[in-house]
């Protein structure tokens, strides 16, 4: 069986100090076997999933490309064993498979693509595994970027942690190499743009300071709602300064005629 590789640098007690593995493993361990149903998920890392997700989409929407944005899709890629997988907690399709509805992504499949980014977010009840091994089965199926983003910093110091982000990035080798753990920001490849942690969500920008943050479509519909509303009022206010501007010039006149009339009774007078 074909091996994946992973590289993984580990911070140690001085910052300045890193201790860098590289290490294989088979592409399909009993460990890797998706387990039946859904793992509970916290408040906190539903919403940070959720709030990514529609993120997602709302930078779908701007593109011209068919995407799809998945949530807990089941990736599978041994079809020798199809019950070794991941369900990204956020995955991009790009592409995406060609049918409606997809039960699980499939990689032997036609159509069939690997994503080109996931997100997984820790969770405080198990943090151990997205420092420990996560990024072997993504090293295993092929994916181009994978963040891991820990919103309450669970993750344990004895595995590198804990750091807000950790972004892994394919190398040309096919190897899959950790280029960032950190408080971020991050630069991802894929998206062209900036992860940044803001507190317990992770938001995505066009700049690394965090100006041109992406928006999800219901904060795209209420940013283009609050500007029509401003346009509305500036045009009331530019109509009001203009009917005082008249009343001005009205009032100016009538006084103007009020003195001519008062000067030419005064030398009918003389």
């Amino acid at each position: 069986m074909r091996q994946a590789h992973a590289t993984l640098e580990l911070v140690a007690d001085s910052a300045a100090e890193l201790v860098a593995l590289h290490y294989s493993v088979p592409r399909g361990m009993e460990a890797w076997v998706l387990p039946e149903g859904q793992v509970p998920e916290s408040f906190v890392h539903d919403d940070a999933a959720s709030y990514l997700k529609e993120v997602l989409e709302g930078w779908k929407q701007r593109q011209r490309r068919p995407l799809r944005v998945a949530r807990n899709l089941g990736i599978r890629w041994l079809r020798e064993m199809p019950q070794v997988g991941i369900d990204p907690d956020i995955c991009v399709l790009d592409p995406p498979p060609s049918e409606p509805r997809v039960g699980s992504l499939c990689l032997w499949k036609r159509g069939h693509v690997a994503p080109s980014i996931c997100f997984e977010v820790v969770s405080k009840n198990h943090p151990h595994k997205d420092y420990r091994d996560l990024h072997e089965r993504y090293a295993a199926l092929g994916a181009r970027e994978l963040a891991v983003f820990d919103p309450l910093l669970a993750g344990p110091r004895s595995l590198g942690g804990p750091v807000s982000i950790q972004l892994w990035r394919r190398q040309k080798s096919g190897e899959l190499r950790r280029v960032y753990a950190g408080p971020g920001p991050v630069f991802s490849r894929v998206l062209g743009a900036w992860l940044i942690c803001a507190g317990e969500l992770l938001t995505i920008a066009d700049q690394r300071g965090g100006s041109r943050p992406w928006q999800t479509p219901a904060e795209r519909e209420q940013a283009a709602k609050e500007r029509e509303r401003a346009a509305k009022e500036r045009e009331r206010a530019a109509k009001e300064r203009e009917r005082a501007g008249r009343k001005r010039e009205r009032a100016k006149r009538t006084a103007a005629e009020r003195a001519l009339t008062a000067l030419r009774g005064r030398k009918r007078r003389r």
